[in-house]
């Protein structure tokens, strides 16, 4: 964790959180780019709401309602721009969240028509459904493609599988042999999850800064305008 640490705003909303999410690395690390920067302003908009609060606590000429107003307007601004970075980042990372998930579902590609192949679905179907599951995936995990590439790119009957069972097992070849998509999803799924999970910490650390809750400050707002109301002159 960096040192530059504000014990002001919750550590949760620190930006090197994102550098401890799954599939974080070297690789991925442009990809999460903007997750970080979403948190990193998150964090120092806060830094600067308590830095204001702290500066209308020095102004003699401000009662504490003053102050707390003040502050809150200030608070308002930034809290709209956090949102509005944290919402702009989670909509790309679902964009790319089920651009990868495309990639990784879509059907496994193969010569349905190769003789081999044919021969291969014939064998596979003849098996008993344990022993035809532990042909395909040990084909899976050993990079034997023309075994699994014959099992999984024709209709499913001919090598005796259930249509959903075959989607299930054409995933796991996609995961298995494109392991650098699998991991951006990977990572893409962890931040998306950290925005929805502490974005809304946002709100209560904004009322922590300001000093007072949300409605408190809207009650001392609503008399604020209403006194101002009486020092408006108006046409008879």
């Amino acid at each position: 964790m960096s040192e530059n640490i504000d014990t002001r705003v919750s550590i949760s909303l620190h930006p090197d959180n994102v550098t401890k999410l799954d599939g974080y690395d070297s690789e991925t690390e442009a990809i999460l780019a903007p997750t970080m920067t979403a948190f990193s302003e998150a964090y120092e908009g806060l830094r600067k709401v308590h830095d204001a609060k702290a500066a209308a606590d020095r102004n003699p000429t401000w009662n504490d309602a003053q102050k707390v107003v003040v502050t809150d307007d200030y608070a308002q601004k930034q809290f709209a721009r956090i949102a509005k970075g944290f919402d702009a980042t989670r909509a790309n990372l679902e964009k790319g969240i089920a651009s990868i998930e495309q990639e990784l579902s879509r059907p496994v590609e193969s010569s349905a028509a190769n003789a081999i192949a044919v021969e291969v679905r014939a064998h596979i179907k003849g098996l008993s459904v344990s022993e035809r599951m532990t042909v395909i995936q040990q084909a899976i995990n050993e990079g034997d493609h023309i075994i699994a590439q014959a099992a999984l790119g024709a209709p499913a009957m001919l090598s005796g599988l259930d249509p959903q069972m075959q989607k299930v097992l054409s995933r796991q070849y996609h995961e298995r042999h494109n392991q650098q998509a699998s991991k951006r999803l990977k990572a893409m799924k962890a931040a998306k999850a950290m925005i929805e999970d502490r974005g809304g910490l946002v709100f209560k650390e904004m009322e922590k800064a300001v000093g007072m809750r949300a409605d408190k400050v809207k009650a001392l707002r609503d008399a604020k305008n209403a006194a101002e109301q009486a020092f408006i002159l108006k046409d008879a």
